[in-house]
């Protein structure tokens, strides 16, 4: 398909839409003109600006930060299936949320709190140790790769079932919900502890496509380029698992957002990384958001969690790209 840039630009007009008419799509429909009618005690107004614009932008932020991430695994590793959520990484990070709230952990390190703290360090132990299993006979394969990712990944589900089955029935149905990835937001305090992870991931992975595109067409030739593969690949890995951790801590293991999103703008702007990662960060926050306001009216008036949804639209996908993926590339 021939590279279209203008594309780019629809896919920001499209994020912009969303992101801004969203906040009106629920249970109860909020007209603009209530906003500027000067009634600002008014219920409507609170629901708007208190739960569904925080509500709006952590998605957003959620659903780019999950996109960009599977973008750079798929790239890094030349392979359209590796995920954070099939290599396992959203479930260590999961592991660690899970751990900080099952034991009442409270406090806070260098800007992060302890969930976020548990959650990043989860993320980055479940990359050390697929990396390291897959690399354990002393070559790389990216079949061995996916396999040691669903291998750890289903580890740490038995783990969390485990800390899920200690805790009592208000805790444990509070973690449940959690693992099904809900947006619950009340306020902008999400939004501050999120942006700043997601903002310096996506930073420092916006700063290297070039080294990420050499890479992705063989380390040799990186290395020819001048490009430090080693050292890359670990500032990918932490940078991802900023994102994936803050992202998991506040709003659970949303999965299929890393899967999606990188395919579908692959279709629409072809293979080439100078405008496919900004597309892939706009395109992934819209679709996550659209998914969460899908996921408050189709079963209202009760609310569907949003990784119910995407998981739904996601394991399809899966595999259909499992079954039209070639096995050199799997």
């Amino acid at each position: 398909m021939p590279f279209k840039p203008y594309v780019l630009w629809v896919f920001l007009f499209f994020a912009v839409a969303v992101v801004l008419c969203t906040p009106f799509v629920g249970i109860q429909y909020i007209s603009p003109r209530l906003l500027f009618s000067g009634v600002e005690n008014s219920v409507e107004v609170k629901v708007f600006w208190q739960m569904r614009v925080p509500r709006t932008l952590v998605s957003f932020l959620a659903g780019a930060g999950l996109a960009m991430s599977g973008f750079v695994f798929q790239s890094m590793f030349r392979n359209p299936l590796a995920t954070p959520f099939t290599l396992g990484i959203s479930g260590g990070a999961s592991l660690g949320a899970v751990l900080a709230l099952r034991l009442g952990w409270s406090f806070v390190f260098l800007g992060m709190s302890s969930t976020v703290l548990c959650a990043f360090s989860g993320a980055l132990g479940a990359i050390l140790l697929v990396y390291g299993l897959t690399r354990l006979r002393g070559d790389f394969s990216t079949f061995r790769l996916l396999l040691a990712g669903v291998a750890v990944n289903a580890f740490f589900s038995s783990l969390i079932l485990v800390v899920n089955y200690t805790a009592n029935m208000h805790d444990a149905m509070r973690l449940m919900r959690w693992l099904m990835g809900a947006l619950t937001v009340n306020g902008y305090r999400s939004v501050v502890h999120m942006a700043p992870f997601v903002m310096a991931g996506g930073g420092i992975l916006l700063l290297f496509t070039r080294e990420l595109r050499l890479i992705s067409t063989g380390d040799a030739l990186a290395h020819s380029r001048g490009v430090n593969v080693v050292a890359m690949r670990h500032l990918f890995f932490l940078a991802t698992s900023l994102m994936v951790g803050s992202i998991v801590a506040i709003c659970g293991p949303v999965g299929f957002i890393g899967l999606i999103a990188p395919h579908i703008c692959r279709l629409m702007l072809g293979a080439g990384h100078r405008l496919l990662m900004p597309a892939t960060l706009l395109f992934g926050g819209a679709f996550l958001t659209l998914c969460d306001a899908a996921a408050r009216w189709v079963v209202a008036p009760a609310e569907m969690p949003v990784g119910v949804l995407t998981a739904l639209l996601g394991g399809p996908f899966f595999i259909y790209l499992l079954l039209t993926t070639s096995d050199r590339h799997v």
